[in-house]
């Protein structure tokens, strides 16, 4: 869904932009060919860079949680990282950012990605706000993929510490924070307890974050939380248009 990914960027406006599931290849640009025991799908060889030319305004970090095997149009193979990647507006000074990984650790899979149990990374950033004169943390996540299913497991209450270890981290007193990300749960989900802990208020609960791409019946993966509920302007779990299979997720704060 590069395309529809691609014209929506251009329009989101979005000051901190949290993408999951981004690709780099070093030295390949385009489409490739990715391979698993369960499917074969296009994939763009540097979605970093694609989204980096979108966004020539944005400081881009990135952070990969493992990399494997993809081919070129050619047959060619390359090794491809893949992880999560935040794009700040230059408006925004970055005053710190964090990262560490929630299940697992760095892997390179050499002859065929794994259908399951692979590595899980969270990336925070830390900036200054200079029209409110406030810091704001931003943790993303992508969570633990099972394919059992999103229930509570002893992996997703490690996952949920180690998330929490980071959020406490990366954020100083008084920060605003925000934490989002393709967490693969259910809202009913232990992590939510763990965050609520840290004081995070969930927005999404139990709404729907799938699109029309997703067949599945199981409408829940995505969410955000807020420490500060009182600073939103809206919030909108956005169904039009479909950049993903997943609904992106709009946050403006006061």
């Amino acid at each position: 869904m590069f395309e529809e990914l691609a014209r929506w960027l251009g329009t989101c406006g979005a000051d901190i932009l949290c993408l999951q599931e981004v690709t780099h290849t070093a030295a390949a640009g385009g489409w490739t060919r990715f391979d698993d025991a369960d499917r074969s799908l296009p994939q763009r060889a540097n979605l970093l860079a694609d989204v980096r030319s979108l966004l020539p305004r944005h400081h881009a970090l990135f952070t990969a949680s493992d990399a494997g095997p993809v081919r070129d149009h050619e047959g060619r193979s390359h090794q491809q990282d893949f992880g999560l990647a935040a794009f700040v507006a230059e408006t925004l000074p970055v005053v710190g950012t964090r990262s560490a990984f929630v299940h697992g650790d760095y892997v390179e899979h050499q002859d065929q990605w794994p259908t399951d149990g692979r590595p899980r990374a969270a990336q925070a950033v830390r900036v200054f706000d200079r029209p409110s004169q406030r810091f704001v943390t931003v943790v993303q996540v992508h969570g633990l993929r099972d394919p059992r299913g999103k229930g509570d497991t002893p992996d997703r209450r490690a996952q949920a510490k180690r998330l929490a270890d980071l959020i406490t981290v990366a954020r100083e007193d008084g920060d605003l924070t925000v934490v989002c990300g393709d967490f693969n749960l259910l809202p009913d989900s232990e992590t939510h307890q763990v965050l609520a802990g840290l004081g995070l208020v969930d927005l999404v609960r139990d709404a729907d974050t799938r699109t029309s791409r997703y067949p599945k019946p199981l409408r829940h993966a995505s969410y955000l939380l807020i420490s500060e509920p009182a600073a939103v302007r809206r919030f909108e779990i956005v169904a039009e248009p479909e950049v993903s299979d997943h609904r992106a997720l709009m946050l403006d704060l006061h």
